[in-house]
């Protein structure tokens, strides 16, 4: 293995290689990383030129190991990559290469559905395609989990006809060759620790007194009570993740024995590749459908179900007159003459913007230990996909003029329908707009968005009587628009809601001072 990994890694860090690290070290997208993941495994300088973060992300998913014996030559296990920092299992689709294809680097192998998007893995080695381990339509394969199997010589593909996933995940985790510079392998495994006590088995998350956990999973723990040296990890060097929180919670504090017990049972296999899983199916004569989930769906109803379990909300309403910003909307639209669209929700963008520079303790995120206060207005905005909800971003919001916020929200929300957002679209952000005022709904309350620590749910304007001391009767008809602040008790105190609606409030109804 020493010599072919010695023979391949010139070509692997030829051109591909190259482009892809500074792209990655620049950009740090999920695609780019995985495409300079295997340049981080096989080459040591080049990791340098990657962040800390990003070469965590680059080693967390998509390994592949060489292998070889007696039975079969020598080959690599192509493993589910991760393509999302939040993914922690993906969907098959559609395989672009079929058994006995070449690859080349940079071809584009398979589609994988993250939990968020459709996504293109594209892969960085050489070689041919021997075997497909996870066919079209496989769900809920955890990453790393064997999708492929890969070969440098073409004559070694008819060898692997009747290989299996099982034979796969039985193969040694220890490759053939390329140990890291302590004299371990850089891609392999752990090895199981001995079950005889259950401070071995927690080994791999912890080191000394140190647990290695995720900042995520370190705040549930703390908010639940739970004990991260009783939990064993399953992320990457066995550090603990938000899932591996979640399953010890919903198995009780009280359940150590149990798991104990479980742990001392072998692994379980990796899911077989050959049958993909069944939509649910009504029977004969029901009055129902049964709809399988999304991976996009599992992680709404997830993310949604911790926010409000575990953010302590409160709400503040406010009404607002939209006469004059619908004005001067109307105004700016017809001088445009064609070259743009303003819509009230651009002004509404702009005023929620504006209000979070005035007052920045709004513009704050929970971040267990501490709390961030964010310099500019990173605005999601709530968009309706049929996949689910999706919240692309507008950066740095407040430093932008209505007609480049229009443009980039049409462009967001047109690329989130036809899922083609990439994950730093998405991901991120300090405050949250959703409006259901198109809909007919004059008012609701939404759910906070974490690690937000507000969201701000707007409704439709309506006709109502206001006192007008201008007026002969002494009251006019105006057009008034309810709006709806879901705050975060832990970050933004009553009283600073209130100064944020409050110049919210100004910016909308004096609408020329947007245009300062």
């Amino acid at each position: 293995m020493s010599a072919l990994r010695t023979a391949t890694v010139p070509r692997l860090l030829s051109r591909s290689a190259r482009l892809a690290v500074p792209r990655a070290a620049a950009g740090a997208s999920a695609r780019h990383i995985a495409t300079a993941r295997i340049a981080v495994a096989l080459r040591p300088s080049v990791a340098r030129r990657l962040g800390a973060k990003q070469q965590q992300q680059a080693l967390a998913g998509g390994k592949r190991r060489q292998y070889s014996s007696k039975a079969y030559p020598e080959h690599q296990v192509i493993g589910m990559p991760a393509l999302s920092p939040t993914m922690t299992q993906g969907n098959v689709g559609q395989w672009q290469k079929s058994v006995g294809d070449r690859i080349e680097p940079g071809d584009v192998l398979v589609e994988i559905e993250t939990d968020k998007a459709q996504m293109d893995f594209e892969f960085q080695d050489e070689g041919y395609l021997a075997q497909i381990l996870a066919p079209v339509g496989t769900k809920d394969l955890p990453i790393d989990s064997p999708v492929a199997i890969v070969v440098e010589n073409k004559e070694d593909v008819a060898a692997f006809a009747d290989y299996s996933v099982d034979q796969a995940a039985a193969e040694s985790p220890e490759p053939a060759g390329g140990s890291s510079s302590n004299g371990q392998s850089a891609d392999a495994a752990p090895s199981p620790p001995p079950v005889k006590a259950e401070a071995a088995k927690e080994a791999p998350s912890s080191g000394g007194d140190r647990v290695f956990a995720s900042p995520l999973a370190k705040t549930m723990a703390k908010e639940r009570g739970l004990d991260l040296a009783q939990i064993k990890g399953s992320g990457p060097r066995g550090r603990i993740v938000k899932a591996d929180v979640e399953a010890y919670a919903a198995s009780g504090a009280s359940a150590k024995p149990a798991a104990a017990a479980a742990a001392a049972a072998p692994p379980p296999k990796a899911p077989k590749a050959a049958a993909p899983a069944a939509a649910p199916a009504a029977g004969a004569g029901a009055g129902f459908t049964d709809i399988p989930l999304t991976n996009m769906r599992k992680v709404i109803a997830t993310r949604l179900t911790e926010a409000k379990a575990t953010v302590p909300h409160y709400y503040l309403t406010q009404s607002i007159a939209v006469d004059k910003v619908s004005r001067l909307r109307q105004s700016l639209n017809t001088a445009a003459n064609g070259a743009y669209k303003l819509s009230l929700n651009d002004f509404i963008l702009k005023a929620a913007a504006s209000a979070l520079r005035d007052v920045p303790e709004a513009n704050s995120s929970w971040q267990g230990e501490f709390i961030r206060q964010h310099h500019h207005a990173d605005i999601a905005v709530a968009a309706a996909t049929p996949a689910g909800l999706i919240t692309p971003i507008v950066r740095t919001c407040d430093a932008k003029g209505l007609k480049t916020i229009s443009a980039e929200v049409r462009e967001l929300v047109a690329r989130a329908r036809a899922n083609k957002l990439r994950p730093d679209e998405f991901q991120g952000g300090s405050f949250t707009v959703s409006n259901l005022g198109m809909y007919g709904i004059t008012s609701f309350s939404a759910i906070i968005n974490p690690p937000h620590a507000a969201i701000l749910s707007v409704g439709a304007a309506e006709s109502r009587l206001v006192p007008d001391d201008s007026a002969e009767k002494g009251f006019a008809v105006a057009h008034v628009m309810s709006v709806q602040l879901s705050a975060d008790h832990r970050v933004v105190d009553g009283a600073v809601g209130a100064q944020f609606l409050k110049a919210f409030r100004g910016y909308l109804e004096n609408p020329l001072t947007l245009l300062l």
